[in-house]
C-alpha cells in the first residue's frame, strides 16, 4: 500500500469514529429530551388531576358567589366536589379552632380571620380578595321612608342588626359610633342572612346588611345606601387551612376565588375589588 493511501485510510477512520460518536451523543440528547419532556408532561398531568371534596367554612355573605364558583370548580375539575360551610364568621373560626375539619376558610373581617391565624390554624398568610360595604334593607317600596342611617333610630322602626361580634354588626356599630347615633334593634342576629331574612319576612322594617345580600334578595327588599357605610369597609380575608385534607384542590379553589373569573363573579354579587 502507498503511502498516500495509507494516509487517506487513516483520514477516513478518523472520520467515521467522529461521526460515530456525534450520532451516539445525539441519540443520547434525544433520549434526556424525551425523557424530560415525558416526565414533565406526567408532572403536569398530574398536578393537573385533582380529585376528592374541598371543604370551605365561609362567611355567610359569600353564599351565592362561592356556590356559583363551587359549580365553576366542579366543572373544571371532574372528580372533585366543593362543600360549603356558611355562617357568622366569628362561629366558623370558633368551629375551626375547635378541630373543625375544613380546608379553606374565607372571613368576613381580618379580625375573625386572626382567631384562626392566632390559633396557628391557617397556612401561610391569608390574602384579602375583595372588599364589602353596608347597605340598610327595608320592606319592599320601602313605606317607612327610611333615607339615612339616622332614620333608623326612630323608635317606631323595627330594626334587626347582626350581633356585634359578626362582621356586618361589628360594621354597623362602627358606622352609628362615626355618626354619633344610637340604635336599639329588635334583635341581634348570628350572621347577615339571619338579619336580612328577618326583613324579607316582615319580621322587621329595616335591617343594615351588606351590599352583596341586598343584591342577591332582589325584589325581596328595598335598598338604601348611606354615606357613612364608607367609614366600615370590610375586607375579606381567605386562606388555607393548616389541616386541609386536601391540599391541592383547596390551593386551586382559593386560586380561583382570587383569579379574574373569580373577581368577575364576586363584583358582578356587588363585591368591591380588594
Amino acid at each position: 500500500m502507498t503511502r498516500t493511501a495509507r494516509r487517506n485510510r487513516r483520514s477516513l477512520q478518523v472520520i467515521g469514529a467522529g461521526a460515530a460518536a456525534l450520532l451516539a451523543l445525539s441519540a443520547c440528547s434525544s433520549s434526556d429530551s424525551d425523557s424530560s419532556s415525558t416526565t414533565s408532561g406526567s408532572s403536569a398531568s398530574a398536578s393537573d388531576k385533582l380529585s376528592g371534596t374541598v371543604t370551605v367554612f365561609a362567611a355567610a355573605s359569600l353564599k351565592e358567589s362561592f356556590t356559583t364558583l363551587g359549580e365553576q370548580f366542579e366543572r373544571a375539575h371532574p372528580g372533585t366536589k366543593v362543600t360549603f360551610s356558611f355562617g357568622g364568621s366569628d362561629s366558623l373560626a370558633a368551629s375551626i379552632t375547635g378541630g373543625a375539619p375544613a380546608d379553606v376558610f374565607a372571613s368576613a373581617s381580618p379580625k375573625t380571620m386572626k382567631i384562626v391565624t392566632d390559633a396557628g390554624d391557617a397556612s401561610g398568610t391569608p390574602a384579602t380578595f375583595v372588599r364589602n360595604q353596608l347597605e340598610i334593607a327595608t320592606v319592599p317600596g320601602n313605606p317607612d321612608k327610611v333615607a339615612s342611617l339616622k332614620d333608623l333610630t326612630n323608635p317606631d322602626l323595627k330594626v334587626v342588626l347582626c350581633d356585634k361580634e359578626v362582621p356586618c354588626g361589628a360594621a354597623a356599630q362602627k358606622a352609628l359610633d362615626a355618626s354619633s347615633l344610637k340604635l336599639t334593634p329588635v334583635s341581634y342576629e348570628q350572621d347577615v342572612k339571619a338579619a336580612l331574612t328577618k326583613v324579607e319576612l316582615k319580621e322587621a322594617d329595616a335591617a343594615v346588611v351588606y351590599k352583596t345580600d341586598v343584591h342577591a334578595a332582589g325584589d325581596k327588599v328595598g335598598g338604601v345606601e348611606f354615606p357613612e357605610s364608607a367609614d366600615a369597609v370590610n375586607d375579606y380575608p381567605i386562606t388555607l387551612l393548616k389541616d386541609a385534607q386536601n391540599t391541592d384542590a383547596a390551593k386551586a379553589f382559593i386560586a380561583l376565588v382570587r383569579s379574574a373569573e373569580g373577581q368577575k363573579v364576586l363584583t358582578g354579587a356587588g363585591f368591591l375589588k380588594p
